[in-house]
This record gives structure tokens, C-alpha cells and sequence, in this order.
């Protein structure tokens, strides 16, 4: 392997990687020669910047070597001062474009520059940001943070599940300040990268770096904080970082899957800590959210596929079946689009059978009997055991066909066994009930709106 080989192979490697993950993390390498025994050596900035390089990318940098070179066997990375600096962000950083584009999430000012962080992506910005009920509360208090000024709300933690807008909510407040402030220090990571730089600066025996690094920036952003839970050295790390910077009254952002007093093998001092600011929920979205995104969504694909047709109803039906994720629910649209585009047919009820079986088998909540018969008593106000009981008496017969028309919709259960759970009635008595349910609809709107509210209630 030699100086001009390795040179040959940055085009290569640059649209394997991506442009900017190239900029920031390969380009800044330097080729200092090969062994005998095919070990290539490579000069980077420094001992985190090389071990993260050969974590995420040796394995391909080594087989991109080896098409070149079939003597190279491994990689070994050096540190060295002759290597250029990583990209500082407040040369990345810059005005976000349309695409998925990644850039480096810190904003260097006065700080060390070796503060390369998770990489932001440029789709997740306060514009792109779909408000609804269930996140309203969480997007107005990122806005907030992310104009500056004093600091009010320190930490701001976000928690909600999987797909719900944590992140993106992230890595929007990054975008915002480094936009407003460019001489921001902010630095965005996970909870899994905070454990790995402290573990190899233990190893490293360079941990006044790592402390120097992490009490130098402006603004902190941790993700999935609830990673470092059982990890008491981390811990006891992240424990007196935070109150460095709360001390200096520099911003901190935090994000977890749950509220800090339901994280187990959390501190108490650290979990005291957390819920010293401002804790936000984002609650799991409900049907008009999620028919918002999706509309968003089509909107923004309207340039790359142009001319694709959609179809009235589609984006309904995925916003009722596919309920828990919001990114399964993006991914499903993209898939649709792709898929209609290839087969040059328009977005129909058909093509999203075809084509998101899977995912709409995956998202089927298995809602029960049971759920339905609580959630129907509660709504109309009557207890469960008149509502499945002998009284024929309207106040309780509407709501039990109201029961039975919902369990025939929503689970698999065969007439007679749903006439079982309704006090042993026949299955014609069930069918009665149904039907009587699918005319009043009709004829309803109250009744409508009911089952409709139910419905909804009962897939969130």
C-alpha cells in the first residue's frame, strides 16, 4: 500500500461514507505507510478521533485497501500533530439543507477542537417538526432553549418512546443555537458515546482532557440518557460534569425513554438532578398527529416524485393501523412512494397491501375483548356488569352493540365467542348488534362520533 494508492482510493471511500462523514472523519487521516506484515498506518488527530474511526469504519477501510493492495491485513491508527484538525462546525454547521444530509454537531468556538459529536441530521429542524397535542408542550419548551438567553430551564428533559420526537427535537435545539450564535460551544452525543470517551480516558490516563473538554462547551446534549444507569463510574463522571456546567450556568439537554424516577439503577443524586428542571413529556401520538406527519411527508415528496398520484383514504388507513411509531409510519410512506414510483402506479389501497404487508401485520395491536367492554363502560358511564348483563333497557343496550360492533372491527374473535364474552349471548344477537351499529352511523352523528372516539382510543 503506498502514499499515491491511498490517495486513489478517496473517491471510493467518499461515496461509500457519504460527503460529509468523509470530511469529517476520513479526510482529516493520513497515510504514513504499511508493514511487512500488512499492518497500514494511518495519523489522526487524535486517540478518540482514530479509535471511532476504526470502530465505525475500519472494516470498510481495510476491505477498500485490500481491492488495492492484497497485503493489507489490518489498521492501525496513530496520533500524530501533522494531521489537519477535524472540520470545526462553526465552518459546517451552517443553514440546514433539504436532504438527508449529516453534520458534525458541534459548533467550536473558544473551546478544544476535539469535539467531534453524534453528526446532526439537517431533516430535523423546528420547520419539519409536526405540533400536535400529545408533543405541543415538549416542542414549545425546546423553542425556548433553543432562542438563547438566559437559561430558565436547566436540564431540559425530554422522555417519551421509541419514534415519539425526542431526537429530532435534539437535534433541532442544536440547529437553532449554532443559527443564532455561531461562537456556541454545543456539543450533542449519546449516552453510549459520554460512557466510551470516559472509558478510554480512564485507559488513556488523560481524564483532565476529557473533563477540560466536557466543562469547556456552552451548551451539552445527551441522548438516551438512561444508558448510563448501572454504570457507576459514568455515572459518578456524569454526576459532577453536570454540576460543573449547571454551575457556570451553561445549558443542559437531556433526552431518555423514561421520566427520571423510572430509570432503574439511576442515583438518586443524578435522578434529583434531572427532575431539577424542566421534565417534558411526549405522550404517544394520536390519529390527527400522525395523519399531520404523513401529510407533511407528502408534501415534502412531491419534488422527487412528481406526477405520483395518491389516492383519498390512503393516508387515513396508515394513520389508524400504524399507531406506535412514528418512524415506522415515515418509513412506510417512503416505501410506498419508492414502490409506486418503480411499478409506475398510483399510491391505492391495493398498492399498500402489496406493498407494506409486513409492516401492517408487525403494527396490529392486539386489542382484547376485555380492553374493548372497560373502555366502552367507561365512555357511556355505566358499569361493566350491566353492560354485558341481561337488562335490555336502552341506557345499557346501545353501549353493549356499541361493545359487540367494536370487537367484530378491531379483533379476530368469531361471532359466537364475542357473544360469549356479552353474558353467553347468541351469535345472531351479535350480528343484530352490528348491524344495528353500522346503520345508526349513518344516521347517528353522535353515535358515529362515539364508536369513532372509541376506535381511536382503543388503537393509540
Amino acid at each position: 500500500m503506498t502514499q499515491e494508492q491511498w490517495g486513489a482510493l478517496q473517491e471510493q471511500i467518499c461515496k461509500t461514507v457519504g460527503q460529509n462523514n468523509y470530511k469529517t472523519w476520513i479526510e482529516p487521516l493520513c497515510f504514513t505507510g504499511m508493514s511487512d506484515e500488512g499492518v497500514v498506518s494511518l495519523q489522526a488527530p487524535t486517540s478518540f478521533f482514530g479509535s471511532y474511526v476504526s470502530q465505525n469504519f475500519g472494516d470498510m477501510l481495510l476491505s477498500q485497501m485490500s481491492t488495492l493492495d492484497k497485503r493489507a491485513r489490518r489498521i492501525a491508527f496513530h496520533v500524530g500533530q501533522a494531521v489537519p484538525a477535524p472540520v470545526k462546525a462553526a465552518d459546517t454547521v451552517a443553514a440546514p439543507t433539504k436532504g438527508p444530509v449529516d453534520k458534525p454537531a458541534v459548533a467550536a468556538g473558544s473551546a478544544p477542537k476535539d469535539l467531534p459529536g453524534a453528526p446532526l441530521d439537517s431533516r430535523f429542524t423546528f420547520d419539519t417538526f409536526v405540533v400536535g397535542k400529545p408533543n405541543e408542550l415538549a416542542h414549545a419548551a425546546a423553542k425556548r432553549v433553543a432562542e438563547g438567553g438566559p437559561v430558565t430551564f436547566n436540564p431540559l428533559f425530554l422522555y417519551g418512546g421509541v419514534g415519539l420526537g425526542k431526537t429530532h427535537l435534539m437535534h433541532a435545539i442544536a440547529w437553532e443555537l449554532t443559527q443564532r450564535n455561531p461562537s456556541l460551544t454545543v456539543l450533542y452525543l449519546s449516552a453510549e458515546q459520554f460512557m466510551y470517551r470516559f472509558v478510554q480516558a480512564l485507559r488513556e490516563r488523560k481524564m483532565m482532557d476529557f473533563k477540560e473538554m466536557f466543562r469547556s462547551v456552552d451548551v451539552l446534549m445527551v441522548d438516551d440518557v438512561q444508558f448510563i444507569a448501572g454504570k457507576d463510574s459514568t455515572q459518578e463522571e456524569f454526576f459532577h460534569t453536570f454540576n460543573a456546567l449547571v454551575d457556570q450556568n451553561k445549558q443542559i439537554i437531556i433526552s431518555a425513554d423514561r421520566a427520571p424516577d423510572e430509570i432503574k439503577d439511576l442515583e438518586n443524586r443524578i435522578r434529583s438532578r434531572l427532575q431539577s428542571g424542566l421534565v417534558v413529556d411526549l405522550h404517544p401520538t394520536d390519529y390527527e398527529l400522525r395523519l399531520g406527519i404523513l401529510q407533511t411527508k407528502v408534501d415534502s415528496y412531491r419534488a422527487l416524485y412528481p406526477g405520483l398520484v395518491i389516492e383519498e383514504g390512503v393516508l387515513e388507513f396508515l394513520a389508524h393501523r400504524i399507531s406506535t411509531n412514528v418512524r415506522v409510519l415515515e418509513g412506510a410512506l417512503t416505501r410506498l412512494f419508492a414502490f409506486a414510483s418503480l411499478v409506475g402506479k398510483p399510491i391505492n389501497m391495493d398498492l399498500v397491501q402489496d406493498s407494506l404487508s409486513d409492516v401492517l401485520r408487525a403494527s396490529e395491536r392486539k386489542i382484547s375483548i376485555d380492553e374493548i367492554q372497560r373502555k366502552v363502560a367507561e365512555h357511556y358511564n355505566i358499569r361493566l356488569s350491566d353492560m354485558i348483563g341481561p337488562k335490555r333497557v336502552r341506557t345499557f343496550a346501545r353501549p353493549r352493540q356499541v361493545a359487540m360492533y367494536l370487537c367484530k372491527q378491531l379483533t379476530a374473535r368469531s361471532l359466537p365467542e364475542i357473544g360469549r364474552r356479552f353474558g353467553g349471548r347468541d351469535h345472531t344477537t351479535v350480528m343484530h348488534g352490528v348491524r344495528r351499529i353500522e346503520e345508526l352511523r349513518q344516521q347517528d352523528g353522535q353515535i358515529d362520533e362515539d364508536v369513532e372516539m372509541l376506535r381511536r382510543a382503543l388503537e393509540a
